[in-house]
């Protein structure tokens, strides 16, 4: 069978560049060589976009040559900005970039102008997983339990930051957790035990998106489930995150080597079993394709269920919670890498297959 040129995009515009990086350098080093062809298309931070040579590390393609991809349906081949020579042709795209213009439906909306089938949700399921104040209010439309919170937006909090304030702690008890609605990696977080401490931390997550979220602090467990698949989506066994910090903050992700990744979570089987059911119904009210790492937060002493969020693009690194919950499931990480590349083709052929002109009659 002939290999596939998969397109391996990463980097991006957003805070979470070096995350995307080191998802990227993870997939590299997994994606099966005898049947993938890679592409390393690197995004620097001013948006444009690079294609790795022969034996280039994925942190050093941002010096490569720079190419483009026409947004012209069915035009699959990168072209070089200097000269417009065809510079490599694609089969699939497996988007890994994190957070804005990445993960929130805009480069999904590119991919689909272009026509080339990528990994991951399309443009709508994206872009909500991506907005957790949307998320909020779709998955309590659907019944499912969300944490209490309320919604403040940067040009409000510009007008009169006072009454802001006074209108989240007439609603929500101390502590909370402060948050920019469209962000990940935990960048802007704050935890607020105090009235004073409210109104910086609206400030420092305005910084990041002019939605900021500001929910109710649960003293809880930590669990994630990963959900694969399109139409028929499966869930792996649950997780628990049990963090060194007060909170799971960027460092805990990312820098701190004590944080514990219990897999499976040590959990009854028949909340393990609720916490699953309940991973796959999200990932279809919130419209998912080919994968997404649900997060749960599970209360100490009533184990009281609550949806955190649902992420569509999650972290990709070896040591990653996604990768590592379906290697527990079963399905180690190159395994993974193939079934989802089969999604992304499996659901581009599907949208191919849609009638695109009407005929009466």
């Amino acid at each position: 069978m002939a290999k596939l040129t998969v397109g391996l995009v990463y980097g991006g515009r957003s805070v979470e560049h070096e995350v995307s990086v080191a998802s990227a350098t993870s997939i590299l080093g997994a994606l099966d060589p005898s049947r993938y062809d890679v592409a390393l298309i690197a995004i620097d931070r001013a948006g444009r976009w690079h294609l790795g040579g022969p034996g280039t590390l994925p942190e050093n393609v941002e010096q490569s040559e720079e190419v483009t991809l026409p947004a012209v349906a069915g035009q699959r081949e990168l072209l070089s900005v200097q000269g417009g020579r065809k510079a490599m042709a694609l089969d699939v795209i497996l988007p890994i970039v994190h957070g804005s213009g990445g993960e929130d439906g805009s480069l999904q909306g590119f991919l689909e102008l272009v026509g080339l089938p990528y990994v991951g949700s399309g443009v709508l399921g994206s872009a909500v997983q991506m907005d957790k104040e949307i998320t909020k209010r779709l998955l309590a439309a659907a019944g499912l339990p969300v944490v209490p919170g309320e919604l403040v937006r940067r040009d409000a909090l510009a007008r009169n930051e006072a009454s802001e304030v006074e209108r989240v702690l007439q609603s929500l008890p101390l502590p909370l957790f402060v948050k920019p609605a469209c962000l990940g990696s935990s960048v802007g977080i704050s935890r607020v035990a105090s009235r004073e401490a409210l109104a910086p931390a609206l400030r420092e997550a305005a910084r990041y998106d002019a939605k900021v979220l500001v929910e109710q602090a649960v003293a809880a467990r930590e669990i994630e489930v990963a959900v694969l698949g399109n139409t028929h989506p499966e869930a792996s066994v649950p997780g628990e995150i049990l963090p060194t910090a007060a909170w799971y903050d960027y460092e805990s992700k990312y820098v701190d080597e004590g944080t514990e990744l219990r897999i499976p979570a040590p959990l009854s089987t028949a909340l393990a079993e609720e916490l699953r059911a309940m991973a796959v119904t999200s990932f279809r009210v919130l419209e998912g394709a080919g994968l997404a790492r649900v997060d749960f937060f599970v209360e100490h002493e009533s184990e009281r269920i609550f949806m955190n969020e649902v992420n569509s693009l999650p972290g990709f690194t070896e040591v990653s919670m996604y990768p590592r919950l379906w290697a527990a499931s079963g399905l180690p990480y190159p395994a993974l890498l193939d079934r989802l590349i089969e999604l992304a083709l499996e659901r581009g052929r599907a949208q191919q297959a849609l009638e695109r002109t009407y005929r009466r009659g």
